[in-house]
């Protein structure tokens, strides 16, 4: 376990910071150019999602996390649509793992350690201004906060693929997403050590996390926060488009 400790009594000034993930190549997707660059109404998937981070105040600056080839556009659409947060775009890596621990580092010299570093998905666009307001606030509480939802279908557990005889308690689990929030010291410390044990393939940094012995905090997330994966997902983002961010939450 990484040993730190937080002084939630202390007033100390924290930043927000975001590391949004841009460099998958989604070829589940089966287009022809990476999904966060697919246009949804004229507007590039990427735009909406870093639209929910510059419309928020609390947001200090973003770092991209970006599909090497595709920096130039990136760029590109940081300038049509205003996007004047984004401070830093940079290359991702061969792994999500990777690209996110790329950020992290990056990260060493420009903001504080008790900063707080917001780091989500790129084509995860439907993000309402109270998600992130949450994992915020659970970091700046907890040191850390992944936006959450209780599990509602049943849920079994399978050692074939094919079948399974294991019920397991929905009760006790919670499906976790980005955003996902973390004091930088703590995530700094943790993909150091994963640098140290050569691990390259964590599903996110909340499995980092529980696997250095950390425990995971949950922020109240919504199910419309869905990552466009599939092609079939893109109409049911371009749906969610139309609903307020009242009723997601609702």
């Amino acid at each position: 376990m990484i040993n730190r400790v937080f002084d939630h009594h202390k007033n100390v000034d924290m930043d927000n910071y975001v590391i949004l993930l841009a460099g998958g190549v989604g070829t589940r997707m089966g287009a022809d150019i990476p999904k966060q660059f697919i246009e949804v109404r004229k507007k590039p998937i990427v735009a909406y999602t870093l639209e929910a981070f510059q419309n928020n105040p609390q947001i200090k600056e973003i770092v991209v996390v970006c599909v090497n080839e595709w920096i130039d556009k990136m760029k590109e659409i940081t300038v049509k649509y205003s996007l004047t947060k984004v401070k830093w775009i940079i290359e991702g890596g061969k792994t999500g793992h990777d690209s996110i621990r790329n950020g992290v580092f990056f990260l060493n010299d420009k903001i504080n350690k008790e900063d707080i570093v917001i780091i989500h998905d790129a084509v995860r666009p439907i993000l309402p201004q109270k998600a992130i307001n949450e994992v915020i606030r659970v970091a700046q509480e907890k040191g850390n906060a992944s936006s959450s939802i209780s599990c509602h279908p049943p849920i079994v557990y399978t050692d074939d693929f094919e079948s399974g005889i294991t019920d397991i308690d929905r009760d006790h689990v919670m499906l976790t997403a980005s955003p996902q929030a973390y004091r930088y010291s703590l995530v700094l410390n943790c993909y150091k050590q994963a640098e140290e044990e050569n691990i390259h393939n964590t599903t996110f940094t909340s499995s980092l996390l529980i696997h250095c012995g950390e425990r995971v905090f949950f922020a109240d997330g919504t199910t419309c926060n869905i990552k466009i994966t599939k092609r079939e997902d893109l109409a049911l983002f371009e749906a969610l488009l139309d609903i307020s961010e009242d009723l997601m939450y609702s």
